[in-house]
């Protein structure tokens, strides 16, 4: 694809400044690829492994930019519905065009695609690089505040529940911040390397406009860095308190229980008494039961006023 008048149009062939996007590449296409463009085969496949890292390297030409991308995927679990994780993505800048490869389909890539980035031409490499970058960088700032809302949300329901499901899905939550935090900083690396070096057909030092656009883009991730630390730990106190709410829940219904065992025996065993096959007092009045009745239940009352006293209800 390359930009004509600020739209994206799909090409047949590579061109120069155009811009080529894999979505999980077959074998095929990633040898068709690297016969049209030169890109090195280990530059196209490095994003289709889950655990690589973020990493800069050039060989032959090419540069190979790897970095970290947040997603939001589907789960089955019946606790929720989806979670937060992160994926790598392969910028491979070539002396023609520039290739990306993502093993899912992402919105950061299809922002571009539907032209909901201003601004941006495929042919220039460098600002278009770090327009990505930049890309990337907010949605994990957007996604970062919507888990917060997210735990929020969970600490309503956690105080009117005492079910897993709330706690499981804040932990889903807090899992997320790791991978967060581990593919920012690792991020952070490879910005910090772009700043620093020159890379084949990459020179960001060469025009000030792209340097200080770099520059917003390390500081955005920075920013990422420190909201995914912060909201960790508040997550991680958060599931803490909300553990100890839980069993604070389930001890006050258990003394709650108690409570009532103890009021409901009382009647229990004065009934036993009178139901013994042997001579017992009021055997021989009229109204023994309603004075029977009326003392278990003044006897009842009492207990259930120490109880009340000794906060059991």
């Amino acid at each position: 694809m390359t930009d004509t008048q600020g739209k994206l149009v799909k090409l047949n062939e590579p061109q120069q400044g155009c811009w080529i996007n894999m979505l999980d590449p077959t074998k095929d296409e990633i040898e068709q690829v690297g016969k049209m463009t030169g890109a090195e085969k280990d530059f196209l496949t490095a994003a289709l492994d889950e655990e690589e890292r973020p990493r800069i390297e050039s060989e032959d030409g090419c540069t190979l930019v790897l970095t970290d991308i947040p997603i939001v995927e589907s789960t089955k679990d019946s606790s929720y519905s989806f979670m937060f994780s992160t994926m790598p993505m392969g910028i491979v800048v070539c002396k023609e065009c520039v290739i990306t490869v993502c093993l899912k389909k992402n919105q950061l890539i299809k922002d571009f695609l539907d032209n909901r980035v201003k601004t941006f031409a495929t042919f220039k490499k460098n600002r278009f690089i770090l327009q990505l970058m930049y890309r990337n960088a907010t949605y994990y700032l957007q996604y970062l505040r919507q888990i917060d809302k997210i735990s929020h949300n969970i600490e309503n329901e956690v105080h009117k529940s005492m079910k897993n499901k709330e706690l499981i899905l804040l932990l889903s939550l807090e899992k997320s911040l790791v991978y967060f935090s581990t593919s920012l900083k690792s991020n952070e690396i490879v910005l910090e390397k772009l700043l620093k070096y020159n890379y084949e057909n990459i020179s960001i030092r060469k025009y000030p406009d792209d340097e200080d656009l770099l520059e917003d883009v390390i500081i955005e991730n920075k920013q990422a860095i420190e909201m995914a630390y912060i909201y960790s730990n508040i997550l991680s106190g958060t599931m803490d308190a909300f553990a100890s709410i839980i069993s604070n829940n389930q001890n006050n219904v258990m003394k709650l229980l108690a409570a009532l065992t103890i009021v409901m025996a009382i009647p229990t065993m004065i009934s036993g008494f009178f139901g013994m096959n042997v001579a017992l007092p009021l055997a021989d009045v009229a109204s023994a039961f309603y004075l029977i009745l009326g003392g278990t239940a003044l006897i009842c009352a009492i207990v259930i006023l120490i109880l009340f006293k000794k906060k059991m209800f």
